[in-house]
């Protein structure tokens, strides 16, 4: 079994990257809109075993809850894309990447940024697969 993958329109290839992070798993909100502590609630899209926990890379979109933050932003269930993660990756080219933190954005459902600014670096993969976030990104690594 290979370890890429082709959308079904065949535009855009997903190298394989390594699952850095899970459910339960904290994770720190890189944008301006207002929470700071994300904990993941489930992956959308996650296919699996049952009773397997679902488990999630950089680019991919989460459900979150907001556990620390400002008080209309806490106790709220929102969608996240994952933009770092401790886990290290190799990349095509033979590199391997991995980033200090845990890091994703708040995002509506149809992958608009809700902040206008991401703070610190955005992996490459993830800026490829949602051209949003490299418009307010300030770093793409």
């Amino acid at each position: 079994m290979g370890k890429t993958r082709i959308r079904r329109s065949g535009a855009l290839y997903l190298p394989y990257i390594t699952k850095g992070v899970q459910n339960e798993t904290v994770l720190k909100c890189a944008d301006n809109s207002g929470g700071k502590k994300l904990r993941i609630i489930s992956v959308v899209g996650y296919k699996g075993r049952l009773n397997k926990i679902p488990k999630a890379s950089v680019g991919d979109m989460v459900v979150v809850s907001v556990i620390k933050g400002t008080p209309e932003m806490r106790r709220q269930v929102l969608r996240a894309i994952i933009i770092r993660q401790k886990k290290g990756y190799r990349r095509p080219e033979g590199t391997w990447i991995k980033f200090t933190d845990n890091a994703a954005i708040i995002v509506s459902p149809n992958g608009e940024p809700k902040g206008s600014e991401i703070r610190g670096a955005v992996a490459k993969e993830a800026a490829e697969r949602w051209p949003r976030l490299s418009a307010v990104a300030s770093m793409v690594v």
